[in-house]
C-alpha cells in the first residue's frame, strides 16, 4: 500500500484554519495532505459530503477528525478507500447513536452553559437553528491554553453547527471495520475528556494518548498531533 492522504476534518465553531500548524507539519514531512471546509448543517449531509470528497481522492485515505469531525469521519469513513481513522478529542459515536446520546451519559462541559442558539431560514420549511459558542467565553471555554490573541481571532470567525447534528443518528460506525487512533485532551472544557475516552475504548483504537491540553489540541499541541497522524500514516503505508 501507498502512503495515505492524510484529510483532516474540521469540527464545529471551528474552519480549516484550526488545523493550521499541523497541516503545516505535516506537509513538511512530505505527506499529501487535504483539509475540506465541512458544511456543520448536519451529520448526515457533512458526512456524505465529506465521504464524496474523499471518494474522488485517488488511492487510500487517512481520515483525521476534531471533536464533532470525529462523529463526521465515523461516518464517512466507511468510504472504501479509507484505511485509518484518527480521533482528535472526539465522538466515536457507535451505529445509531447521536452525539446527544453520546454526550447524554455524562456530566455536562463548560461548554453546555456558554452555548447560543440563533434562528437561520431553510426555504420552504421551518427555521433551522445554528449553535454557536458565547464569543466572550470561547477563549476559555474552546480554545483554553492558546494564545489569548488567537483564541479571540478564531472566536470571530467559528462556524456554528445546525442543532439538527446534535440529534441525528450515525447510519454507521466505520471503527467497527477500519483501525483507529485516539488523542484525549485531558484538560478539555468542551467535551468531558471521559465521553473521549469511553468512545475511543468501546472503539478497540489501536492506540490512544492523553495530552494535558484544551479541546483544541490541534493549535496548542500541534507536534504532538501531527506525530499521531503521521506515525498512523507511516504504519498503513
Amino acid at each position: 500500500m501507498t502512503t495515505p492522504t492524510i484529510v483532516l476534518v474540521h469540527g464545529a465553531f471551528a474552519d480549516a484554519a484550526s488545523f493550521a500548524p499541523v497541516t503545516r507539519i505535516l506537509l513538511d514531512q512530505g505527506f499529501t495532505v487535504r483539509v475540506p471546509a465541512v458544511p456543520n448543517r448536519s451529520l448526515l449531509g457533512d458526512s456524505a459530503y465529506i465521504r464524496s470528497y474523499v471518494e474522488q481522492l485517488d488511492g487510500p485515505v487517512l481520515l483525521a477528525g476534531h471533536s464533532y469531525g470525529g462523529a463526521v469521519i465515523t461516518v464517512a469513513g466507511a468510504a472504501e478507500n479509507v484505511v485509518g481513522l484518527v480521533y482528535i478529542a472526539g465522538y466515536a459515536l457507535d451505529e445509531g447513536e447521536s452525539l446527544g446520546q453520546l454526550q447524554g451519559g455524562f456530566p455536562d462541559s463548560d461548554l453546555a452553559a456558554n452555548l447560543v442558539y440563533t434562528p437561520f431560514p431553510i426555504e420552504g420549511a421551518e427555521p433551522g437553528t445554528d449553535v454557536s459558542v458565547k464569543v466572550a467565553s470561547f477563549p476559555e471555554v474552546f480554545a483554553h491554553g492558546v494564545d489569548r490573541a488567537d483564541a479571540e481571532v478564531l472566536a470571530a470567525g467559528q462556524r456554528p453547527l445546525a442543532a439538527v447534528a446534535f440529534s441525528e443518528a450515525a447510519p454507521v460506525a466505520a471503527w467497527k471495520t477500519k483501525p483507529g487512533w485516539g488523542i484525549v485532551s485531558s484538560a478539555d472544557h468542551t467535551i468531558n475528556p471521559d465521553v473521549e475516552r469511553f468512545g475511543y475504548q468501546r472503539a478497540g483504537l489501536k492506540s490512544v494518548i492523553e495530552i494535558d491540553a484544551p479541546h483544541l489540541v490541534m493549535r496548542s499541541h500541534p507536534a504532538e498531533v501531527a506525530k499521531v497522524i503521521a506515525d498512523a500514516a507511516n504504519e498503513l503505508a
